[in-house]
């Protein structure tokens, strides 16, 4: 089989479709992969890293206001379809995949008009606008929250979830070395795990600095993954203070995320779709503090689809004070019945098997046509 993908501009379009190629490889050694991307997009250090090959088209997102730039995309979008329609035809793909990002667009385009069957992976509970257009020409469309199931057409969706949750509850986290235990924690304690994203964020940092003398009175504890961009003024707080800190660890990254999550009881962190695939896969509890400064304010949307299920508690930026932060903390750690009601309703909402059923969906797609 001959699978063409296209995804790119954050890691939320990029890192479900490799899970998904590592998956497919995993089913079938034989899978030839050809992924294109833009030059300049995240996607272009990524995805060549991983050994897929790798093409590039050039294309840019629409303005939500008339402008001149609009007019430029247009053409860019229209010489993506014509180079897209060149890859497809050296390539010869059985199937073409989407998983969002302005340059899916032209690709998934030129391979439906080339009556190539054609799939679209949606990550957020709203959509993009790049996959709110390509539904209409698509064979199927695979979402990964019920709530985005209404922006697409009816015959077309299935729900699969997002395939970075299969990779998150491999048996070899569950019996690896405690990294909780190398990190300088106790594993037999319950543990939050607070975390921004790769760069940290500001506001999440500010009120975890301002409960620094709470945490000795805990009977859980904590792990902060600052984010590189914050590491070195928060060791300066610290080495500020004249009290010993306990029950709380920072470190600037964690590469090996998925292990981590694996051995804590409560998370910290945005609302993006990869973060909330892994944890409802796991049944992990969350209080999330969704980025404001996203399109369609779709992190909030994604939050509030875990929160109606009772998955997890939602803080705006705004309203993410140290004080309300530990309140909310206590709430679920003190409390077995919270914290098992949330961890039900975060398993009811996932799909660790998603990579399985978006395979079984390929090669419907595939038969189909």
């Amino acid at each position: 089989m001959r699978i063409l993908v296209s995804g790119g501009g954050t890691g939320g379009h990029i890192y479900p479709a490799l899970a998904l190629i590592r998956h497919l490889k995993s089913q079938d050694k034989s899978i030839e992969c050809l992924y294109i991307g833009t030059e300049n997009g995240l996607e272009s250090k990524i995805v060549p890293k991983e050994g897929i090959a790798f093409e590039t088209v050039k294309i840019s997102g629409f303005k939500r206001k008339v402008s001149i730039d609009n007019v430029r995309t247009i053409f860019r979008f229209l010489n993506a379809v014509r180079k897209s329609k060149k890859y497809i035809k050296e390539f010869q793909p059985d199937v073409v995949i989407g998983t969002g990002g302005y340059v899916c667009g032209p690709v998934v385009y030129a391979a439906a008009k080339s009556k190539i069957p054609t799939l679209i992976h949606e990550q957020n509970s709203v959509p993009g606008l790049t996959n709110k257009f390509l539904a209409k020409y698509v064979t199927k469309v695979a979402v990964s929250f019920p709530d985005s199931a209404e922006f697409f057409p009816k015959e077309k969706v299935v729900m699969t979830g997002n395939p970075r949750a299969s990779e998150v509850v491999k048996k070899e986290y569950k019996n690896s070395v405690s990294r909780l235990k190398e990190l300088g924690l106790d594993p037999s304690k319950k543990t939050v795990l607070v975390v921004g994203g790769s760069r940290g964020a500001k506001p999440i940092n500010d009120a975890i600095m301002n409960t620094l003398h709470h945490w000795s009175e805990k009977e859980y504890q904590c792990l902060y993954v600052t984010g590189e961009a914050h590491y070195s003024k928060v060791r300066e707080q610290l080495d500020q203070e004249e009290v010993e800190i306990r029950n709380i660890v920072f470190v600037p990254y964690i590469h090996d995320m998925p292990a981590v999550l694996n051995e804590v009881d409560l998370i910290v962190a945005r609302a993006g779709a990869t973060t909330l695939a892994e944890i409802t896969a796991l049944g992990l509890p969350s209080i999330l503090i969704p980025s404001p400064y996203v399109t369609n304010n779709h992190q909030e949307k994604n939050a509030r689809s875990l929160e109606k299920a009772f998955a997890a508690k939602v803080i705006l930026e705004k309203e993410s004070t140290p004080e309300k932060l530990m309140n909310e903390m206590d709430s679920i750690l003190n409390s077995e019945k919270t914290w098992l009601a949330m961890k039900e309703g975060a398993l009811h909402l996932g799909k660790p098997d998603a990579s399985a059923t978006i395979e079984k969906l390929i090669k419907e797609v595939i038969q189909h046509d």
